[in-house]
């Protein structure tokens, strides 16, 4: 039904099906083109969801799949590569719709929204794309007379915006927008279901002259063994909030809230080592290479496993070479357990069968107490926060309270 309202107001959604079998299942894979993303219909959170890259993990899925009937089918979608995940939340009189920001995700699709970090207002998103989500979401709301609050959910590939889901009521995203955009959303969302219209309310536009950045809060420490990795299944507990003046900055605080305290460009006496080991180094050159220099630039002495210090070196970045788990020691998990780096970007591969000792390193970071990242796009946001504390960009004045920020907004 959604999908066929979707149609008729021309706005574009992933290529999609459903299936209650292995047999369905496949036909549609092989229609769309792996990878997938399959989940049950019948759940929240997205428990049970995965991306798929083939035909064999395809089946292992469905084999284990439980409760899956006709009446709740799997729901299959193609998975948008290298997409840069948004939301927009709108205020609606069932007539008219007012939207008060767009939030862009840090992560890139294929992390849950509520353990994505994000960021209010957005700093990558092209303007022509900021208008086409604003479009989308007003003519979604109109079409679904909504009253109340709605999250609309996007995803933008290659220069195109897709819709990726749409929720006529509150998301864990409200609270965020009313202290960023000093909105209240959720008591002007009961006034129009108690009959005040949006014009009444005189909502307009704001422009926000600082930024917003919300980090989730993740439960690793108190489930040893587990593999701290981020994906479409969400595993947040909650969520904090970093204000500055500028996005690294804010970054680096709402990180700093959630226990994942980013470190300062070394003094002398600091470790000043950085553990780096990436799947994919050619997939976003540009995003590896500066978290490489940048780090360089900053004092710290990078450490690489072998793929990650030969791509590094090829390109004139200084680092040490360690040796993968099995090949000798001290090995990457020799150098956690001693404390001799103080940050680990360690970022899987994107298949399911990803090597063991990515999940190692990974797990010896939790119990040695050692910041590490997951995502290439985290880690990106993280060291432009060291950056920006190193160098003293952004943050003049001191702390402000909620109310200094509210008083710079130009409404």
């Amino acid at each position: 039904m959604f999908r066929h309202m979707m149609e008729k107001l021309e706005i574009p959604m992933p290529e999609s099906g459903m299936a209650v079998n292995f047999d369905e299942a496949k036909a549609i894979a092989d229609k769309i083109g792996y990878p997938i993303m399959i989940r049950p219909s019948f759940v929240l959170g997205g428990r049970g969801m995965e991306v798929i890259y083939d035909e064999k993990t395809l089946n292992e899925y469905v084999e284990k799949a439980v409760g899956v009937t006709p009446d709740r089918p799997l729901l299959i979608d193609r998975f948008l590569k290298n997409a840069l995940e948004c939301e927009a939340d709108a205020l609606a009189d069932s007539e008219h719709v007012y939207i008060p920001a767009v939030m862009e995700h840090i992560e890139l699709a294929g992390i849950h929204s509520g353990d994505s970090a994000c960021v209010i207002p957005p700093v990558s998103i092209p303007l022509a794309n900021l208008e086409t989500i604003k479009d989308y979401t007003k003519k979604i709301a109109e079409a679904l007379h909504v009253c109340g609050l709605m999250n609309m959910q996007y995803a933008i590939e290659d220069g195109k915006v897709y819709v990726i889901e749409a929720n006529p009521r509150a998301s864990r995203t409200v609270p965020l927008v009313s202290k960023v955009c000093d909105t209240q959303m959720a008591r002007l969302a009961t006034r129009m279901m108690l009959g005040e219209s949006l014009k009444s309310l005189g909502l307009k536009d704001k422009v926000i002259p600082y930024f917003g950045a919300k980090e989730a809060v993740l439960p690793w420490a108190r489930f040893p063994g587990v593999d701290p990795i981020l994906g479409p299944e969400m595993r947040s507990t909650g969520e904090v909030l970093g204000l500055s003046d500028n996005f690294p900055l804010a970054y680096y605080k709402a990180q700093e809230a959630a226990g994942s305290e980013l470190p300062h460009a070394p003094a002398p006496w600091e470790n000043k080592k950085v553990l780096i080991s990436l799947s994919d180094k050619e997939g976003l050159k540009g995003q590896v290479l500066y978290i490489g220099k940048t780090l360089s630039q900053l004092g710290f002495t990078l450490v690489c496993t072998q793929g990650t210090a030969e791509f590094y070196r090829e390109n004139g970045i200084k680092c040490e070479e360690v040796n993968k788990i099995g090949a000798g020691r001290p090995d990457v998990v020799d150098i956690i357990m001693n404390k001799e780096v103080c940050l680990v970007i360690n970022t899987p591969k994107a298949k399911r069968n990803y090597a063991e000792d990515r999940k190692t390193i990974r797990k010896a970071c939790l119990k040695y107490k050692v910041p590490y990242i997951t995502t290439l796009a985290g880690a990106y946001a993280a060291v432009q926060g060291i950056e920006a504390v190193k160098t003293g960009k952004g943050g003049e004045g001191g702390v402000k309270s909620l109310q200094e920020y509210h008083a710079m907004i130009k409404r």
